[in-house]
C-alpha cells in the first residue's frame, strides 16, 4: 500500500469495511469478519483476528490502524464514579464518565408517572456512560465548565465509539452490552457534530450491540437537527437542555437562544415523533437567584404544558471560573413542588462525581483536583451523593 498516514478502521461501517476487504482482493464476507472483530471483539490489532488469512492481516497492519483511543488517566470519586481522560491520536483529549449502578438517580415526584419512573430506575442497570462528541464546546453556556475551553474540533465517529469501547474494556464489561446506558451529554454539542454522532449511534447498535432505547442525546436546542433526529432509522431518546422559561433569561445564560428561540424550540419539541411510552426530557439547571424562583417554575409549567415529557432538575455543579451559585436545597425542593403542583413530572438529579469534576457541566479535562469548598461540592439532602 502507499505510504502515508494509516486509515483508522474504528468508525468504519460494515459497508466501508467490506470495501476494504475488496481492495485487498478478499471475498465480501471478510468485511463482516472485520466488523465483528473491531466492534464486538474489540481487538487490539489485526493479528488478533484469527479467522482472517495471515496475508490479509499483514496487509491491514501495513495500511490501517484500529484507531482505539488510549486512557490517559482516570479519577475515582467517593461515590464510585470514574472520570476518564481519553487521549486522541492528534494529542487532543476528551472526557468520558462511568457512573455505576444506574444513571445517578432521580428523586421521584410521588405521582403515577413518578412511581413508574422509580420502578424503571430500580431495574438492574450496570452503569451509565456519559460520552463526549466534541473537543471543547462553542456554545458558551454560562453555567458550564466545558464552555471555558472553547471549541477545538469535532470527534470522528470512531472517536465517539472508541470512548465507549475503551471504558467497557477498562471495566471488563463483556459484549454485547445489555446493562449499560449511554448519554451523549459529555463535552460538546452532539447536534453540531450531527453526522458523526448519528454514525456512531448506528455503529454502537449494529456493531457493539448496544440498545438504542438505552441511549439519550442532549441538545441545547439546535432546532433543524431535532427534526433530523426524528427521521432517523436508529435514534436515541431526546433530552433538551432548557434552563429558562422565557427568552430574555434563556438568551442571557444560553446565547444559542438568540438563534433558535423558545417558540422555535418548543415547536420542534412538540412535533418530535415519540415512540410508545417514550417521553421527552427537559433538563433544567437551577442557578441560585437566576432561574430558580417559584415564578420561573410556574412559567416553565405553562411553557411545556401539553408535551409528553418530564423535567430533570439539576442544582448547579460548581467549578472554578463559574460565577453562578448553587441554590439552597429549599429552593430546589420548592421549584420541584411547583412543577408537580402544575402536573409536570419533575425529578431532582443526584450529582455524581462532583469531587472529581465529573458531574454535569464540570467536564473541562481537569488534571489537578482542588478540595471541594465546604457545603458546595458535597451532596446535600436535595441532591444526595
Amino acid at each position: 500500500m502507499a505510504d502515508g498516514p494509516k486509515t483508522e478502521l474504528l468508525g468504519l461501517s460494515l459497508h466501508e469495511l467490506t470495501r476494504v476487504a475488496q481492495e485487498a482482493g478478499e471475498p465480501l464476507y471478510r468485511g463482516r469478519q472485520l466488523f465483528e472483530a473491531i466492534y464486538r471483539q474489540s481487538v487490539d490489532s489485526a493479528e488478533e483476528i484469527s479467522n482472517l488469512p495471515r496475508g490479509f492481516r499483514q496487509w491491514i497492519e501495513e495500511g490501517f490502524s484500529l484507531g482505539l483511543p488510549k486512557i490517559a488517566t482516570k479519577f475515582t470519586s467517593r461515590d464510585g464514579t470514574l472520570r476518564y481522560l481519553i487521549g486522541l491520536a492528534d494529542g487532543e483529549s476528551v472526557e468520558t464518565v462511568w457512573m455505576p449502578h444506574g444513571d445517578g438517580g432521580e428523586a421521584g415526584d410521588g405521582s403515577e408517572a413518578g412511581r413508574e419512573q422509580e420502578s424503571e430506575r430500580r431495574k438492574p442497570v450496570g452503569a451509565t456512560i456519559c460520552v463526549s462528541s466534541q473537543v471543547g464546546c462553542a456554545l458558551d453556556c454560562q453555567f458550564c465548565l466545558t464552555a471555558l475551553l472553547g471549541i477545538k474540533r469535532n470527534l470522528t465517529a470512531g472517536e465517539i465509539v472508541g470512548q465507549i469501547c475503551a471504558v467497557l474494556r477498562d471495566r471488563h464489561v463483556s459484549l454485547p452490552v445489555e446493562r449499560v446506558n449511554l448519554v451523549f451529554m459529555g463535552m460538546g454539542e452532539p447536534f453540531l457534530n450531527y453526522d458523526n454522532f448519528v454514525k456512531a449511534v448506528c455503529l454502537l447498535v449494529e456493531g457493539v450491540g448496544m440498545t438504542e432505547s438505552r441511549m439519550t442525546v442532549s441538545t441545547v436546542g439546535i432546532v433543524p437537527r431535532i427534526y433530523d433526529l426524528g427521521r432517523e432509522r436508529i435514534r436515541p431518546k431526546l433530552a433538551i437542555s432548557l434552563n429558562a422559561p422565557n427568552d430574555p433569561l434563556r438568551s442571557q445564560i444560553m446565547p444559542i437562544n438568540r438563534k433558535w428561540n423558545l417558540e422555535k424550540l418548543m415547536t420542534a419539541a412538540r412535533e418530535f415523533p415519540l415512540r410508545n411510552r417514550e417521553r421527552l426530557t427537559f433538563e433544567y439547571v437551577l442557578l441560585n437567584q437566576v432561574n430558580d424562583s417559584r415564578a420561573n417554575a410556574r412559567e416553565l409549567v405553562e411553557l411545556i404544558r401539553g408535551t409528553r415529557s418530564k423535567v430533570n432538575l439539576i442544582a448547579l455543579n460548581p467549578g472554578p471560573g463559574i460565577a453562578l451559585e448553587t441554590p439552597p436545597e429549599a429552593r430546589v425542593f420548592e421549584f420541584q413542588k411547583t412543577l408537580i403542583d402544575g402536573a409536570v413530572p419533575a425529578f431532582i438529579r443526584r450529582p455524581r462525581g462532583r469531587d472529581i469534576y465529573a458531574a454535569c457541566g464540570q467536564l473541562k479535562r481537569t488534571l489537578e483536583l482542588e478540595p471541594p469548598a465546604a457545603g458546595q461540592m458535597e451532596g446535600s439532602p436535595a441532591c444526595p451523593p
